[in-house]
């Protein structure tokens, strides 16, 4: 369960005194619902999802990485529909402030302490009020 892995994360920044957590974001079937059109974004936010983003981009401590599959003309106009709605992220597909060092070799896979998916779990109609409630 996601709210699992967010206590486990904030709870390791804590005892660790880590400035900041690293969390990666997919888009379909995790912050929108899928429309299944090729040549279309899709634009409708799961329940929670808008308010649960725009509240962690006031975040300090948090790093949002867009965790994506998108063409690189999809991803401009995804980063646009959000931005509409005040919702931003520091990185796409990659983490360059952790590339390499005491946690493992990051340089084909990117280092974050938390992920959102569907394909590894994530429930878009249900874990982003889950989230809203441990924010």
């Amino acid at each position: 369960m996601i709210s699992k892995a967010i206590e486990n994360c904030l709870h390791q920044a804590r005892i660790k005194s880590w400035p900041k957590t690293y969390w990666a974001f997919d888009i379909h079937g995790t912050i929108l619902k899928p429309n299944y059109k090729r040549n279309e974004i899709s634009r409708e936010f799961y329940p929670h999802a808008k308010e649960v983003l725009q509240k962690l981009n006031i975040r300090k401590d948090i790093v949002r990485i867009l965790y994506t599959c998108s063409y690189p003309h999809e991803i401009k106009q995804y980063l646009e529909y959000f931005a509409q709605h005040d919702i931003y992220f520091d990185y796409i597909n990659e983490n360059p402030e952790i590339a390499d060092g005491g946690y493992g070799y990051y340089q084909d896979k990117f280092y974050f302490n938390v992920l959102m998916d569907d394909k590894a779990g994530f429930d878009g109609e249900t874990d982003w009020k889950v989230i809203a409630d441990l924010l």
